[in-house]
């Protein structure tokens, strides 16, 4: 099988939504020839237990912003450089894909600045994963002609006039890192009237063993599910499409509990002992 890599250089992963067999195959060939790998939270461990070389060195940079566990970025954008200036070949691995809600600009600049080769390998982002293992076409012909990403993770994200947008469109909505709010979110959609066609539905650690997925109307949310607390990752989707769940659904809601991923505070990996692992701090 012929390299993917010529030359020593950055390579910017997305390592997919959580099952490590949805990885892609040219992610995978970058990952097996890596000197270093700087490694987020939501990364399957599987994926560098397989893939990865024997002597790899794999660095956790995690950001768990909820809990105030993150590494800076500056100091990710360090050792990328550094490590590249030492004529190694680096994977910074993500979960998701590379491009959506991360912070792939402020690397790319880092990279720029520093004349450091790199490439962008693109992964499936969780929207599309849960969607897919919660049987939710997302842009169901007659549910939804166009999907958007959003996230509400603090209140002043978005403007009055955007929400209001929002609540009357027929799009898809996707909403990443917003499970902290969920009870604003709701509130805020019944204040503007959303309609009634419209559901909401909270996928828990997509793809995972772990994955559970909660549907409701939005008058009823707040008294149902009002109190839970959802395990991390969650996705949130909003829109008629929710309606298709129950009826193409084809994985069950997981019987086990437990997290896929773990908190920070505990190591979110299980590292392959024959690597070398550490903390950025």
């Amino acid at each position: 099988m012929k390299s993917i890599i010529k030359s020593p250089k950055v390579y910017l992963i997305g390592a997919g939504p959580g099952n490590p067999e949805l990885i892609t195959v040219k992610a995978v060939k970058a990952i097996a020839q890596a000197d270093v790998i700087l490694c987020d939270r939501l990364v399957s461990p599987e994926i560098l237990e397989t893939y990865a070389r024997k002597h790899t060195k794999i660095i956790y940079v995690g950001k768990e912003c909820s809990k105030n566990a993150s590494t800076p970025q500056s100091h990710i954008n360090t050792l990328m450089v550094d490590y590249a200036r030492q004529n190694k070949t680096i994977v910074r691995l993500k979960g998701g894909d590379v491009s959506i809600f991360s912070n792939i600009l402020d690397e790319l600049q880092a990279l720029k600045q520093n004349y450091i080769p790199y490439e962008i390998i693109p992964g499936i982002t969780a929207a599309l994963g849960a969607a897919a293992y919660a049987g939710m076409p997302l842009t169901a012909r007659g549910y939804s002609t166009s999907v958007r990403f959003l996230t509400y993770y603090k209140s002043d994200i978005l403007n009055e006039d955007y929400w209001k947008e929002l609540a009357g469109t027929n799009d898809t909505l996707v909403f990443y890192m917003s499970k902290g709010n969920l009870t604003a979110l709701v509130e805020k959609f019944l204040a503007l009237e959303i309609s009634e066609e419209k559901k909401i539905a909270v996928i828990e650690q997509a793809t995972t063993p772990y994955q559970k997925v909660y549907t409701s109307s939005f008058e009823g949310f707040n008294e149902t599910f009002g109190d839970k607390n959802f395990a991390s990752p969650s996705l949130v989707v909003i829109g008629k499409i929710v309606n298709l769940h129950e009826e193409f659904s084809w994985l069950e809601n997981a019987e086990q509990e437990g997290l896929y991923f773990k908190s920070v505070e505990n190591g979110s990996l299980i590292p392959n002992t024959q690597n070398f692992f550490e903390y950025a701090v």
